[in-house]
């Protein structure tokens, strides 16, 4: 892969922008067969509870499914991208942004700032995964490298975090945000509270909770997978603000996560994550074919499902070798500088 030059983004910007345009018709269709099967199969699983709960369980598996496609449609929005028109854009996510708990401005600001750091050393911590250097982690104190070390473990990033980002973190409004974005949230909550609460006096809270909860959490657990293996692998890219380079940040920063077409499917092609990160104004129904259309975008890091695995021994990142490392690599820098 060559050195990318500060100047490659107008040409990329000019190579995508084919890619760019939305079809109404395919995202309407889109928004059907995503939201469509999601309700169905959530009505289903509220009436297999009269059957049997692994029942509901099985429903939960596919109903999860497709609230990732309808999560992927939500962020489409966010980028302006699933529609022509700004406002249609809007509503369309803020609707679907209450499916997946989301407020559309609070993720549409912090999300745009990860797109536009990414990869940068020194505005690491803007709608990223939290990421300390071997240097920093070596040089900090007891209490934070446990606060560190806590918040990378797989059990709480992958079984507990989901929860935490989608039922809390997004409850409240930063202290520095716009306006805009604050009342956004706060209408977002009362919203929810609403829907939650005559769900669970129409259908009863136990029933209520029983059919949500799997579901939610199956695709918040998806959700956030995704978003940690598509920049944590180990021949990543960080740098500091005056080697940082955008269009690098794209395509050696960001994971091509080549999965099964099911799979592929259900994640409305974000692992070409590469190309999104490159221009997050194509839509993502025309990510695939934006991939296909040069062969420089065919030679980035490249992740299996099997490969993407090795991806939860990553601690901290190793600006020397420039690679992620794990637990053996902590402890023999810290053993050598002692």
């Amino acid at each position: 892969m060559h050195k990318h030059k500060k100047s490659d983004i107008r040409e990329w910007k000019k190579k995508l922008a084919a890619f760019e345009r939305p079809h109404i018709s395919t995202s309407v269709r889109q928004l059907i067969n995503s939201v469509g099967p999601f309700i169905i199969l959530w009505v289903l699983a509220y009436l297999s509870l009269q059957i049997s709960f692994w029942l509901t369980l099985l429903c939960a598996i596919p109903a999860a499914g497709f609230l990732v496609r309808t999560f992927i449609i939500f962020h489409d929005c966010t980028h302006y991208s699933f529609f022509k028109s700004v406002k249609a854009n809007k509503i369309v996510g803020t609707i679907t942004g209450m499916f997946t708990f989301c407020s559309y401005e609070k993720w549409k600001n912090s999300h745009a700032k990860h797109h536009a750091f990414n990869g940068n050393l020194e505005k690491r911590g803007s709608g990223d995964v939290w990421t300390m250097t071997l240097q920093e982690y070596a040089n900090a104190s007891w209490l934070k490298r446990l606060w560190y070390r806590t918040y990378r473990n797989p059990i709480v990033m992958f079984l507990i975090g989901p929860l935490y980002i989608f039922l809390i973190a997004y409850r409240f409004n930063n202290k520095n945000a716009p306006n805009k974005e604050k009342r956004h949230v706060w209408i977002t909550n009362m919203i929810l509270v609403s829907v939650i609460l005559l769900l669970g006096y129409t259908l009863g809270w136990k029933a209520f909770i029983l059919v949500q909860l799997p579901i939610f959490y199956i695709a918040t657990f998806i959700g956030v997978w995704l978003f940690y293996v598509q920049h944590q692998f180990e021949d990543g890219y960080f740098e500091n603000s005056d080697n940082w380079n955008f269009v690098e940040a794209a395509l050696k920063g960001s994971s091509f996560y080549k999965l099964p077409k099911i799979l592929q499917w259900f994640s409305g092609n974000i692992g070409f994550h590469h190309v999104h990160h490159l221009n997050s104004r194509v839509p993502n129904y025309h990510l695939e074919k934006a991939h296909k259309s040069d062969p420089r975008l065919q030679d980035v890091p490249t992740l299996t499902l099997l490969m993407s695995l090795k991806s939860l021994t990553f601690k901290l990142w190793d600006t020397q070798s420039k690679k992620f490392i794990g637990n053996r690599g902590i402890r023999n820098y810290i053993r050598e500088n002692n």
